[in-house]
């Protein structure tokens, strides 16, 4: 599906609202409905359970959102938290100087991805992606464009050089998206830490930031946890929370706001060994991905080419979206950089005795930091599609269908009665749901004909339904619909449980 169907869809079946909605919203602010916070909650679970659940030396924490703020100072967000800003002198809009030229490129990836496709169904079974990627003239052509564009555009932020990202910008004749207007002001940085104050102090003294990621929060409690749980390097602190970014140029629906969840394990190492475990954390998060059934053609590996201060190796995990390949995750050796700022800044040794070689040291770090938000995006990108089916006549028809791992499914299991003017279906329906709720999340659904029902469980993800019909109150089984493969099935009413808990089952992907 394209993007606008997606949106449409998370809005029309309850997953995202705008946040605000009734005031006329709130930019690049989103609310989860209430299919939305089952999914995202389940992502979360699913994501806290392979981390930390399935690790013996990797335990979590929830740390609070504000903190000192000299914090910020230490780990170079005061300083260096910054994004090239750019205004359109006609249309009076503003836009982040690099995503107007990764904006350039993407177009250029599009038209690949086009040809790849046409290829594709041309070749069919035979087709090899790889093989046409590396021998087609057009393609390879396209390829050295977009990097040789992205090239000078990471040495211009590394070096800060916002003249170059400004030349670079009218070189493409890149326009504004809103006018068409390519008359642009120079690029100068802008922070994105919100800012607000403690009680009643005014002034700098009182001044307190809105966290702009996680991950500092579990620096400032190295010593806390590695004490208090009496873990040995190498050991993970993981967390999940609320992170805000006062992003001028938000876009992409849930891909960029500015207020997101991040799912962040910082994995503490004895300097040295910091790539081994670099390498160990890539390939492991990539396998939790296709755990998933996120297909592998749409994921990958990229390398970045401007690193940040603090990291000597980093790449993400991108997804490809339907706007393109986009980070969905962060693997980043970032040193002792942070435990080392904040051992600096505040006096207080932040360092690890090791028994094995008797001496201190300030540990290197190796983080996984995913977006909630962007990894909910992905699933639904990945799995929401139409397809004909048979219905009940036999004939074609299409369904939208949301076709999610059952254990992350919003809801795993729906109760139907055949007819909801029938007082001895409807009771019997309600006593098959309050059997069966205790064990899942489970919805109850009288409301049009089951056909339709089905229909509409199709489109939240529901990936098993349970039909009470006639034949149910003399011989005490029920008829289960598997979503995906539309196959219905005769259950005892006892069974149902063990059936369908089986198939939702979390369990299967940790183990996986």
């Amino acid at each position: 599906m394209d993007f606008k169907q997606i949106i449409s869809h998370c809005k029309e079946y309850g997953f995202i609202y705008q946040s605000s909605d009734i005031y006329d919203g709130l930019s690049a602010v989103y609310d989860y409905g209430p299919y939305g916070v089952e999914l995202k909650n389940n992502i979360k679970q699913y994501w806290w359970k392979s981390m930390v659940q399935m690790h013996g030396n990797i335990v979590g924490i929830d740390a609070a959102i504000f903190m000192h703020p000299k914090t910020w100072k230490a780990s170079g967000h005061v300083d260096a938290f910054n994004d090239p800003l750019v205004d359109n002198k006609d249309s009076k809009k503003r836009y982040r100087a690099d995503q107007l030229i990764e904006g350039y490129t993407d177009k250029i990836e599009a038209k690949i991805i086009k040809d790849v496709e046409k290829a594709r169904k041309r070749f069919g079974d035979d087709f090899d992606e790889d093989q046409f990627k590396t021998t087609n003239g057009r393609i390879i052509d396209r390829q050295s464009k977009i990097d040789s564009i992205l090239g000078e555009m990471n040495q211009h932020l590394k070096d800060e050089n916002m003249v170059g990202l400004k030349e670079l910008i009218e070189r493409l004749e890149i326009a504004c998206p809103d006018s068409g207007s390519k008359n642009w002001t120079d690029v100068r940085q802008f922070n994105l830490m919100f800012n607000t104050q403690l009680g009643n102090i005014a002034g700098e003294e009182g001044k307190l930031y809105l966290r702009p990621e996680t991950a500092q929060g579990i620096f400032v409690n190295f010593l806390n946890v590695q004490k208090t749980t009496r873990q040995k390097i190498p050991f993970g602190i993981a967390q999940i929370g609320k992170a805000f970014r006062n992003e001028i140029v938000a876009r992409q629906f849930i891909f960029r706001m500015r207020e997101f969840e991040q799912m962040e394990m910082q994995f503490f190492v004895k300097p040295g060994t910091e790539m081994e475990w670099y390498r160990h954390w890539k390939e492991t998060r990539m396998k939790w991905h296709e755990s998933l059934g996120t297909s592998s053609n749409h994921l990958r590996f990229h390398d970045h080419d401007n690193l940040a201060h603090y990291a000597n190796a980093a790449l993400d995990i991108e997804y490809q979206f339907p706007f393109g390949f986009k980070e969905l995750e962060g693997i980043h050796s970032r040193t002792d950089f942070d435990l080392g700022s904040h051992q600096k800044l505040s006096g207080k040794k932040l360092q690890y005795f090791d028994p094995e070689i008797n001496e201190s040291y300030v540990p290197y770090v190796v983080e996984t930091s995913i977006g909630a938000d962007r990894m909910f995006l992905s699933q639904i990108s990945e799995n929401l599609k139409e397809e004909s089916v048979p219905d009940s006549s036999g004939k074609e028809s299409t369904r939208t269908v949301l076709s999610l791992n059952p254990a992350i499914a919003p809801v795993k299991c729906a109760v139907l009665p055949l007819l909801k003017n029938k007082v001895e279906l409807t009771k019997a329906a309600h006593d098959v749901h309050d059997k069966i709720k205790l064990h899942f999340n489970t919805q109850y659904d009288e409301k049009d004909a089951v056909g339709r029902r089905y229909r509409r469980q199709d489109a939240i993800g529901t990936p098993y339904c349970v039909t009470i019909d006639f034949e149910t109150l003399d011989d005490h089984c029920v008829t289960i619909r598997d979503r995906d493969t539309l196959k219905q099935e005769r259950v005892k009413i006892d069974d149902v449980v063990s059936k369908i808990r089986d198939k939702v089952d979390m369990n299967g992907l940790l183990t996986s």
